[in-house]
């Protein structure tokens, strides 16, 4: 399996990525009208009646009865009523969908925006969750909702929609278009099927115009053969398969730092457009880029930007040679069009480096190639010639005269024992180490220079330049021949060692950078090592700014001294509203001296990176741009990341106020109702007259509202961190004699059971907050124990640590959610902690037992059936200690 045909690990990656997610599909239209959701319920009947589970999240029939008839015989899941300013609107019930868990749901107007106070603005990330959860999900959308034809789209119809949705979600999404000629939709339009009467006339004289039809129509069908090709050329590079696969034309250019690749790539720009097809700029980075000056990293530079700006890709191919590496980039890219520039060049020149126009023609059968005339092509190679100097250096010809005069000096030393053969042979020694480590030029000198001494030296007549036998000048011809070949093939192999090197550091860098970023969570501290790292790769200022109120802030730096004038402040503004890089070497405010890069994740640009040197001039290269871009994708990676574990961590909280809302709303209706019966009631019994029972009653209910109002300002004061302790040496004798005299209305009907040594050591805590975690146990066991049981309190001192325990005999915990009985608000169902009550009282024990550092235990007796629950006094917690006290 060669290069060519082996398996892409990016596509494979991508597609092991995709694994138990649920796949979408969306039925794209040129307009309203055109039958989208009548299709998609079609389609949903028919996988119904095969079995498959389905469900309606959201369907608009808009009044349509042929639509309306379509929805009969599915599961609809209610929708979720959302309060808004007085009024209530219905979304799709998120959650309830999660919970159904159908293998499929109908989400209609993929592009909607939700009420506030939903979980996620866009409907679409709302079909994102879905999809994550494993749930496949059909939707529609009109080609105008597509972020990246918006612009398109108003630029003819004049209407501008609000409700986009990312490319990304598109192109990731199997696409059906449901097309219907234009005046086929226009009729139905004035039928009356669309929008009423009196709507239709007025859209009819816009929106509904045959032209804007028509034109939508055909960015309706070339978007999804795009998306089709896309598809198909992610899947073939997970197979391996070779070929073009020309579904749809894709353009690639080779450009270089020759003047005339900036016409190459608006030339590209028009064939693009003409063919309505996606393209690319590459540059072949050989081993001759080594040797470029200021000017021609800058026009390099100056041409991706172009490129960039005509909305074309960039690439930066390191290779051995620019045939090479073109066959490799459009074999990869599955190009079907190839512009390539043809400069001005000798007859001698082609004669020695060959033509890469010809070679392409030649190697590339499946590729169709423009060929562009390059105006100055000549002029720029010659210039770059003369001020590169490629002579070599003085000190590889010092080099080399040394070690040809030491070869001569040791061939002179053993000349009685060599013949004239073997002193040629040692000759091959400083040219071929020349050629190798100094290239062609000084290893031609080091064989001149041989073929000069061996002729002087050694060669009869010595002394002399004379050569008496013919032979002798095969000698010669061998060690310049020699001494051309070594070289050649040091070029090669130092070319691809330097590519090699180059590639490796690339990667090095890469990683280096992706395994920092993956160590940190906090966005601050990633905007600040992104900065550090990017600044210590390429030796520049960076700085990260983001959006705040009313403009853009400097949310890290790697250093202090950086300084951001007014021309640089609206650069980088710039950067970040229109998604594009400003400033210095771009083509937008080039008069700053930073260049900033927006950091885009999908449509979204969460941040812009500015770049600057301390001594001025591009902050960075053009060979440097593809390193850059990299770092600067996986930043707005890691960025993104934070960004949504940022937001992850708001729904929890939102998720958790709302369930604590919701079960303190119904431990408020059930915990203030029922005393609060008992204490009418009794009231009303007091017309009667005043017996003791009703007094008992009064106070016992009373006192339990007063428990249950404590409860809940002790959770209060909990949670506001509000606490004050008051830690003094207390008895645990007296403190649970306390308790149980306070509980025993509560513990009525239950024997308790004191276990409690009177030599135990003293425990250095907050008596108040420890008589409120024992009332909160002692109440717990007396609501839960069964009736007549008795309630056991027991203290053991072992190993060091106290432990006092309440032990009830009912029918225990469920087992293995012993912890869940501590969360606020819970009560377990299928135990016996299931019966009434607030399920703030263990809340409450584990909350001030952990600040007086104390821990909590819950777990089921072994002996028999019943719940236990501990208070652990670690052993710094004890004032002293008494002999013997194993209890």
């Amino acid at each position: 399996m060669n290069d060519n045909t082996r398996p892409s690990p990016e596509a494979l990656l991508r597609q092991a990525s995709q694994e138990g997610r649920g796949r979408l599909k969306i039925f794209l239209g040129a307009a309203p009208g055109v039958g989208k959701t009548f299709e998609m319920l079609s389609e949903g009947a028919e996988r119904r009646r095969a079995g498959v589970d389905i469900v309606i999240g959201v369907v608009e029939t808009h009044g349509r009865v042929e639509t309306a008839a379509l929805t009969r015989g599915h599961e609809i899941v209610p929708r979720k009523p959302i309060p808004y300013e007085g009024r209530t609107l219905d979304e799709m019930d998120l959650d309830a969908i999660l919970a159904r868990a159908p293998t499929l749901v109908l989400v209609d107007e993929l592009a909607h925006t939700n009420a506030p106070g939903s979980r996620h603005p866009k409907r679409y990330q709302d079909v994102e969750e879905l999809l994550a959860a494993g749930i496949d999900v059909y939707s529609t959308i009109n080609i105008q909702h597509i972020e990246s034809l918006n612009d398109v789209v108003a630029s003819f119809t004049r209407v501008r929609v609000r409700e986009t949705v990312p490319d990304s979600i598109v192109e990731a999404a199997e696409i059906e278009v449901v097309d219907i000629p234009p005046d086929e939709l226009i009729e139905r339009l004035k039928a009356g099927k669309v929008y009423l009467p009196q709507e239709a006339t007025r859209a009819l004289a816009h929106f509904f115009s045959k032209s804007n039809l028509s034109a939508l129509r055909e960015l309706a069908l070339r978007r999804a053969a795009q998306a089709v090709d896309a598809q198909m050329l992610e899947h073939v590079r997970a197979l391996g398969v070779g070929g073009t696969w020309a579904g749809g034309e894709r353009i690639v250019v080779a450009i270089s730092e020759l003047p005339g690749a900036l016409g190459l790539v608006r030339a590209t720009k028009r064939i693009a457009d003409a063919m309505r097809a996606p393209w690319t700029a590459v540059y072949i980075e050989t081993p001759r880029a080594q040797g470029f000056g200021e000017a021609e990293h800058r026009q390099l530079a100056g041409v991706f930007n172009l490129a960039t700006q005509l909305g074309g890709d960039v690439a930066t191919v390191p290779a051995a040679s620019v045939v090479d590496g073109l066959k490799t980039f459009t074999t990869e890219a599955r190009a079907t069009q190839l512009v390539v520039g043809k400069s001005t060049r000798s007859r001698w020149f082609e004669m020695r480096h060959g033509s890469v126009v010809d070679q392409m023609v030649r190697e590339t059968p499946g590729i169709a190639v423009h060929v562009l005339p390059m105006e100055g092509g000549g002029t720029a190679t010659r210039g770059r010639r003369a001020h590169s100097g490629g002579w070599g250096s003085k000190a590889g010809y010092a080099w080399t005269t040394a070690m040809v005069a030491g070869v001569t000096g040791v061939a002179s030393a053993l000349f009685h024992i060599l013949n004239l053969g073997n002193v040629a042979l040692l000759y091959l020694l400083p040219v071929m180490a020349a050629a190798s480590l100094f290239g062609l030029r000084t290893g031609l000198f080091a064989g001149i220079a041989s073929s000069v001494a061996y002729n002087f030296f050694f060669l009869p007549p010595t002394g002399t330049l004379t050569i008496n036998n013919p032979e002798n000048v095969i000698s010669i011809l061998v060690l310049l021949g020699i001494a051309f070949v070594t070289s050649q093939l040091t070029s090669r192999v130092r070319a691809q060692a330097d590519i090699a090197a180059a590639s490796a550091r690339t990667n090095a860098a890469l990683a280096g950078f992706l395994r920092q970023m993956t160590s940190l969570n906090e966005p601050v501290a990633l905007a600040r090592a992104i900065c550090e790292e990017i600044g210590r790769l390429f030796d520049v200022r960076a700085v990260i700014l983001v959006a705040e109120d009313p403009g853009l802030a400097v949310q890290a730096a790697n250093g202090a001294d950086y300084r951001l004038e007014t021309m640089e402040m609206a650069a980088a503004q710039w950067a970040y509203d229109n998604g594009a890089p400003a400033g210095r070497g771009s083509g937008t405010l080039a008069a700053s001296e930073w260049f900033f890069q927006p950091l885009r994740s999908g449509e979204r640009t969460l941040a812009v990176l500015g770049l600057a040197r301390d001594v001025g001039g591009d902050p960075v290269r053009s060979d440097q741009l593809p390193l850059l871009m990299s770092l600067v994708d996986q930043a707005s990676l890691v960025l993104e990341r934070a960004r949504l574990e940022v937001e992850m961590r708001d729904v929890d909280a939102v998720r958790e106020r709302d369930r604590l809302r919701q079960a303190l709303l119904s431990s408020v209706s059930h915990d203030l109702r029922t005393p609060l019966t008992s204490v009418m009631a009794a009231a009303a019994e007091l017309h009667r007259g005043v017996t003791p029972e009703l007094i008992a009653t009064i106070e016992s209910e009373a006192a339990r509202l007063n428990r249950f109002v404590g409860n809940l300002l002790d959770m209060a004061r909990v949670e506001a961190g509000a606490l004050r302790l008051r830690l003094e040496p207390t008895d645990l004798t007296d403190a649970v004699a306390g308790a149980v005299h306070d509980t025993k209305r509560v513990l009525e009907g239950h024997a308790i059971d004191l276990d409690v040594a009177p030599n135990l050591p003293l425990v250095r805590i907050d008596p108040q907050l420890l008589h409120h975690c024992l009332l909160n146990l002692l109440d717990n066991a007396g609501r839960y124990a069964d009736p007549g049981t008795p309630v056991v309190v027991r203290a053991e001192h072992r190993f060091g640590m106290l432990r006092l325990s309440v032990i009830d005999q009912g029918p225990g915990l469920p087992p293995g959610r012993e912890k869940e009985v501590f969360e606020t608000f819970r009560r377990l169902e299928g135990s016996d902690r299931a019966i009434g009550g607030t399920g703030l009282g263990l809340a409450i024990v584990k909350a001030f037992a952990e600040a007086m550092g104390m821990s909590v235990e819950a777990g089921n007796r072994e002996d028999r059936t019943g719940a236990r629950f501990s208070l652990c006094f670690p052993k710094d917690l004890l004032v002293r200690e008494t002999d013997g006290a194993n209890v």
